[in-house]
């Protein structure tokens, strides 16, 4: 049995050019402002099973948000049906029907009465949902006081207690402390498993793999790909990752072209070609945690002219952050004999990095420390992951837990 039926669903909006700057501007230009017509979600049609925990990623403007406000009868579509059994309950916009006046104890009552329940339920309910919400101290100061946190805390506190058959999630567990975010996963997995329907959506990959049974895709109002999160997360984090390096020129520049920019004074040898290079021999800019990369180091050299070199490299995250950085020399490694043009790999097997945005350095050397060739920034490159880690490199490990 599906909870939620949506057939050949359309919504469009309309992106006026002039806004007009005057209330006289506007009136004159009423029936002449021009608009571009965007359609947000193209006959998109998707049912939940009954007791189904699905997210819905895609980049922002794809239709997520748009879908979920159709669902919850917040928007109404220019075609196609949206049909849901039983009880909504939602979380979509941070304190959406609270009224900044009123007291959090008032704003109970009248967001309880929104999702159907009546006063007498919402009094029986009142003080699970305070407890919960952990603000008892300030549940009956005017909500205009409280934090954003705050306020998605009493606002989720009332949405999990309406007792609804289906709840639909927008980015709402972005916001709040860590303890009280693990409190809010464990609740929804309480309300999954006693067999509430659940929709949401989230760009943190990792909580929607902890929640969902399926993961549905969106790109340019369709749906691109669907199934279990395991198998659509690693499409869409390479097709992301895809984009970020079309979007971003020079993401792996050679080194060649960077010298010459900065032209630097002739010497004896230099970069010509730095790159990353996947297993397949293939340029990347992006890869997961826990892939094999390579990277690739192409130089030119006068060997009459250029002495024994060592090999040099640092690693950077985005925020200047030294991750790493060795040498040819301090790995004991025989001084590297130049020839007239050569190619030196490093292979990273694996790359535990966890997910950021990241470049290497890499200098050419003489023995004594003088620099032939230096290439900062050389190759920048992403790093995506489905797990969410903290830190900067995952450290291999194993969990054994004894249970009696």
């Amino acid at each position: 049995m599906y909870a939620i039926e949506i057939q050949n669903l359309t919504k469009k909006f309309r992106i006026y050019a002039d806004q007009g700057h005057s209330l006289k501007e506007k009136m004159l230009s009423g029936k002449r402002r021009k608009y571009d017509e965007r359609t947000v979600l193209d006959d998109f049609s998707l049912n939940v099973r009954q007791g189904e925990a699905i997210g819905l990623v895609g980049k922002n403007g794809c239709g997520k948000s748009t879908l979920l406000k159709l669902m919850s009868r917040i928007l109404y579509p220019e075609s196609g049906s949206v049909k849901l059994k039983g009880r909504v309950s939602s979380l979509i916009e941070l304190g959406a029907g609270f009224h900044p006046d009123m007291t959090g104890r008032e704003n109970i009552f009248t967001n309880a009465s929104i999702f159907g329940l009546t006063h007498k339920e919402i009094e029986a309910q009142l003080d699970e949902i305070i407890a919960f919400s952990e603000m008892e101290e300030f549940i009956d100061n005017p909500v205009r006081t409280y934090s954003s946190g705050m306020y998605m805390r009493l606002a989720f506190s009332v949405a999990i207690h309406v007792g609804a058959d289906i709840l639909l999630i927008d980015e709402i567990l972005a916001v709040g402390d860590a303890a009280f975010q693990a409190k809010c996963f464990e609740r929804l997995m309480e309300i999954k498993a006693a067999g509430t329907t659940i929709v949401i959506v989230s760009h943190s990959l990792a909580q929607l793999e902890q929640i969902c049974d399926r993961t549905v895709w969106i790109e340019n109002g369709k749906i691109r790909m669907e199934g279990p999160p395991n198998t659509v997360h690693p499409e869409y984090l390479d097709f992301m990752g895809q984009q970020r390096h079309h979007s971003t020129p020079a993401a792996a520049a050679p080194a060649k072209e960077a010298a010459e920019k900065e032209e630097k004074t002739e010497t004896p040898a230099h970069w010509t070609d730095i790159c990353l290079l996947n297993q397949a021999g293939e340029r990347i800019s992006t890869f997961r945690t826990g892939d094999t990369v390579t990277l690739q180091l192409t130089y030119e050299a006068d060997p009459e002219n250029a002495e024994e070199a060592l090999i040099g490299l640092a690693l950077y995250r985005a925020d200047n952050a030294l991750c790493y950085g060795t040498n040819t020399q301090r790995e004991r490694m025989k001084p590297l004999k130049l020839k007239k043009k050569g190619v030196i790999r490093c292979v990273f097997s694996p790359m535990n990095l966890i997910a950021g945005s990241y470049w290497f350095d890499v200098a050419l050397r003489r023995m004594d420390m003088f620099a032939y060739d230096y290439a900062a920034h050389a190759v920048r490159f992403t790093v995506y992951n489905t797990i969410d880690e903290t830190g900067v490199s995952r450290l291999v490990h194993e969990w054994q837990i004894d249970a009696e």
